[in-house]
């Protein structure tokens, strides 16, 4: 009896090192908080929060070849064809105009924002390694909205101009001087370097999170939201409030703009004037409603009907495709610009 009693006593201690050992493990872990999300744990500082992991594009390991040169060549292109619009703008005079000088301005929020992505991505399929730091994923996530932001104001701006060149235009001149214009590209970053901050705001108070793989190439605010095991409905309600001012209002003045444009072209009388009169915001128009349709998508898409697989997708062509189209739309439609830029290639050829 007494052996069995010295047996037991000896089996309760080993299995109380074990859970102690166990125990000081986990807490030891910092990432073990925000692997299980325990209710009965406090929330810890984000500060324990080392990395994610972005699930990338594919795990087939045949793709990773065709997916860094396709994504590399896009950059490539991406960056050059905005980067020619940029000097092809600023080295002819004939293009020293408030329209040419907000495409300057949305060539190089392009360069930005496919800049934020992309590189990364290519870095990843190299080195076949998908992780990025905490910090990494926040500037990451600061610097996509701040770019995208502001592309959606310049579009605005834009549509604004052809509004006062088709409705007022003995009056345009007067309108749209180069200080209006300069006002108008600074609202356009401090509004977007707000809506930029206040998202990065939001990502800071989450405490906690149920899993560190972001169903994405990039770092996803809603994303990083739905990894919340926090209870995040204000912080939905604020994101989802702010996105929808960012987008929505842009969207009210572009629809504004072409309504009274729409209306103008009705009332000129000539098949011919009405085709010139439109032809002007045909580019404007194509690209507005690529980049608008993508993110739309993509922002109502993740709220109302979860798929990281379409998500993908969505955001493959507005973050990747619609900034490598805008400089092939606007050139290629637009005469002034075809011609600055054959200048341009002969003066430095």
């Amino acid at each position: 009896m007494d052996l069995f009693n010295l047996s037991l006593s000896y089996s309760k201690m080993i299995l109380k090192d074990t859970v102690l050992d166990a125990h000081l493990f986990h807490f030891s872990n910092p990432l073990f908080f925000f692997r299980r999300c325990p209710s009965y744990i406090e929330p810890q500082n984000l500060t324990h929060v080392s990395e994610f992991f972005l699930t990338g594009l594919s795990d087939d390991l045949e793709l990773q070849p065709l997916l860094f040169g396709l994504f590399l060549s896009i950059y490539l292109v991406t960056v050059l064809g905005n980067l020619l619009i940029i000097l092809a703008v600023s080295s002819d005079p004939h293009l020293h105009t408030p329209m040419y000088f907000f495409l300057s301005n949305l060539s190089l929020a392009d360069i930005g924002f496919t800049s934020t992505t992309i590189p990364k991505m290519i870095v990843d399929i190299q080195t076949q390694s998908r992780v990025i730091s905490y910090m990494g994923c926040l500037t990451q996530m600061s610097f996509l909205i701040l770019f995208g932001c502001m592309d959606g104001m310049l579009l605005t701006a834009m549509a604004y101009d052809r509004f006062v060149a088709i409705c007022h235009p003995l009056h345009y001149s007067v309108i749209m001087n180069p200080r209006l214009c300069g006002f108008l590209v600074l609202l356009s970053f401090f509004v977007s370097l707000l809506d930029s901050q206040l998202h990065n705001l939001i990502v800071l108070q989450l405490t906690c999170f149920k899993d560190m793989k972001i169903s994405n190439f990039f770092c996803d605010p809603s994303q990083l939201l739905n990894l919340a095991c926090s209870d995040t409905f204000t912080n939905n309600i604020i994101m989802y409030f702010v996105g929808a001012i960012s987008g929505f209002l842009p969207i009210s003045g572009i629809f504004f703009s072409y309504y009274k444009i729409v209306s103008s072209i009705l009332r000129v009388p000539s098949i011919g004037g009405k085709y010139k009169a439109f032809s002007t915001c045909g580019s404007h128009l194509s690209v507005v409603c690529l980049f608008y349709g993508t993110a739309i998508g993509v922002y109502l898409g993740s709220a109302l009907l979860p798929s990281p697989r379409k998500d993908m997708v969505a955001s493959v062509v507005y973050t990747v495709v619609t900034p490598m189209l805008n400089p092939f739309i606007y050139s290629l439609r637009n005469r002034d610009i075809k011609s600055a830029l054959w200048r341009f290639l002969r003066r430095t050829g």
